[in-house]
């Protein structure tokens, strides 16, 4: 399958990436930082030689640069799979966040998934199948002490993914949610996982991929996970 991951080079979406490179596919990944993307698709030619995988650096909250990312991607082939999974997290509450923090946050959360979905979703409806996962968060399902712009971020990614789904339905292209709690990512550096009290990021990748093997007639509209203990 062709597969566009958008955030490729750490955490959930570099363990995404891992889990589908493992089946084989043809990867088209992407994140804004070239040489950390390099050493990420070195890595994942590694994990199976036979998984085809090409890497575009680009930042996708500016819309030229998400736009010739996608446009790439249609010059190779049409996506079986889109995987929204670019964010960007600044911690803060709404009163003392850093100024820009929020439009920041939009651009990256939000923008950069719509910017690639308008892209690449023509081609797949043609195609006539596809599934695009929407990397969003709990912080869109419950406000917390500190999420600030970035719940917001993710609640305009819930109301964007949730449009998507009604509109793409009668094509036969699947949208899921994915809300994750608390994963040990870059989000996270610094604490002491060592109890496991958080989860892994290929906690998330396995669900993802899980949800890809359904018939036809079937979508997983939301996936929720949560660290067993439950939220920070």
């Amino acid at each position: 399958m062709n597969i566009v991951i958008t955030g490729a080079s750490r955490g959930i979406g570099k363990a995404i990436a891992e889990i589908f490179a493992k089946e084989g596919n043809h990867l088209f990944i992407c994140s804004r930082n070239e040489d950390v993307l390099n050493d990420t698709a070195a890595q994942l030619r590694i994990v199976n030689p036979l998984s085809v995988i090409n890497s575009y650096p680009a930042d996708l909250s500016i819309k030229n640069e998400a736009n010739s990312f996608a446009e790439w991607c249609l010059h190779q082939a049409v996506p079986d799979i889109l995987i929204n999974n670019a964010g960007n997290y600044i911690a803060g509450d709404i009163l003392n966040e850093p100024e820009g923090g929020l439009e920041e946050m939009i651009q990256t959360n939000l923008y950069s998934a719509y910017y690639i979905t308008r892209k690449l979703v023509p081609a797949m409806i043609r195609k006539g199948s596809g599934h695009i996962f929407n990397m969003c968060s709990i912080a869109a399902l419950q406000a917390y002490e500190g999420g600030g712009g970035y719940s917001i971020s993710k609640y305009a990614l819930k109301g964007f993914s949730q449009n998507l789904r009604n509109e793409l339905k009668k094509y036969g292209i699947k949208v899921t949610t994915v809300y994750p709690g608390a994963v040990m990512t870059d989000t996270w550096d610094g604490f002491d996982n060592s109890n496991n009290r958080i989860m892994e990021a290929g906690d998330i990748a396995k669900l993802v991929l899980s949800a890809t093997t359904l018939s036809n007639q079937a979508v997983v509209e939301e996936i929720i996970i949560r660290p067993q203990l439950g939220d920070l």
